[in-house]
């Protein structure tokens, strides 16, 4: 009878202690100090060449488990950035030089869809900039650039690779000059060269995109149209007619190619808040001089201050032989405003 009272006493010891670590939930910090008990009283008795390699390869596979996947849906993000740039000196000054002061503005804007395995990404980048020199009646442009691109994306089974579908629009806001002195009056002169839509690259085409994520991937291209779009005035008045014009022909406004091209994206911090983005594209005429590629290459480094006050410093080279023969570099630096856009 004795040893039936015990055990009925036990068993509702037992059912009891079971009841209350259901009603009271475990904490996360008691559920780590018994891993910690258990791992240490394992580790223990294990070598340390053993036991260090099955920790992190444990740890490497849940890590990977644990890695957030992409949601479905939109997703959009935005900055603009307005740089000021000013220099002044005296009449004394020795060193030579010239008063000015400049600003530049940049709206970059990213709109993405995800359905799964497809993707559809938009980006727009807008920049424009002006100086204005002391003793000069008219400002000269030290930026103007539009740029859309759209492109598709099909994954292909679960790897890195997906098909894709791209367009790309590349043209300015406003007119560009050429300027020259006057022999006689040593006065600055300006021709006019481009204007709005003139000259408009469009690009579109099937390829193979690689992405690794959004910061790293490489679009193939190997079918791509490109049309340019010109002013006729520039193809037509006897005063600009000089052979062709950015590859269109006299009388025309319009020219239409064939070829393949590669676009490339790269982005990394390189210290804390300081970021940078190099831009690749690469573009051949399969039907016209295909040993002669485009080259376009950006490179930005940006370096974020504040939440309102950013540095950036832009570097671009361009070879287009039918515009002219040789590289065309422009270098932007400044500090100024930023606003974050969602």
């Amino acid at each position: 009878m004795r040893w039936r009272i015990i055990f009925i006493g036990c068993c509702w010891a037992c059912v009891s202690v079971q009841a209350q670590e259901k009603a009271v939930p475990t904490s996360r910090d008691s559920v780590a100090l018994r891993l910690e008990r258990v791992l240490d009283s394992v580790l223990g008795t294990t070598a340390t060449d053993v036991s260090v390699p099955v920790l992190k390869k444990l740890l490497k596979k849940r890590k990977k488990k644990e890695e957030p996947t992409e949601k479905n849906g939109w997703k959009s993000a935005g900055k603009y950035t307005l740089l000021f740039n000013q220099s002044a000196f005296n009449v004394d000054w020795q060193g030579g030089g010239t008063t000015n002061i400049a600003g530049n503005t940049t709206l970059a804007y990213e709109l993405k869809y995800r359905k799964n395995s497809l993707t559809w990404d938009n980006s727009l980048l807008a920049d424009y900039g002006l100086t204005f020199l002391k003793g000069e009646d008219f400002a000269r442009k030290t930026n103007d650039r539009i740029e859309l691109n759209t492109r598709l994306g099909q994954q292909i089974a679960e790897s890195q690779w997906n098909y894709s579908l791209f367009a790309n629009v590349r043209t300015q806001f406003a007119k560009g000059f050429r300027f020259s002195k006057d022999d006689e009056t040593d006065e600055t002169l300006r021709t006019e060269e481009t204007r709005f839509f003139s000259p408009a690259f469009v690009q579109s085409g099937p390829g193979i995109l690689w992405k690794k994520n959004d910061d790293l991937h490489v679009n193939i291209a190997p079918v791509t149209t490109r049309m340019i779009f010109v002013n006729r005035m520039f193809t037509t008045t006897p005063d600009y007619v000089d052979g062709d014009y950015f590859g269109v022909e006299a009388g025309r406004s319009a020219r239409l190619e064939f070829g393949g091209s590669v676009a490339a994206h790269l982005k990394f911090e390189v210290l804390t808040n300081v970021s940078l983005t190099q831009l690749l594209n690469l573009y051949s005429n399969y039907i016209e001089d295909p040993a002669n590629i485009d080259i376009d290459y950006t490179l930005s480094i940006n370096l974020v201050v504040n939440k309102y006050i950013s540095g950036s410093f832009v570097f671009q080279a361009i070879y287009d032989d039918n515009a002219t023969g040789a590289f065309q570099v422009r270098e932007i630096a400044g500090l100024g405003l930023t606003y974050t856009l969602k």
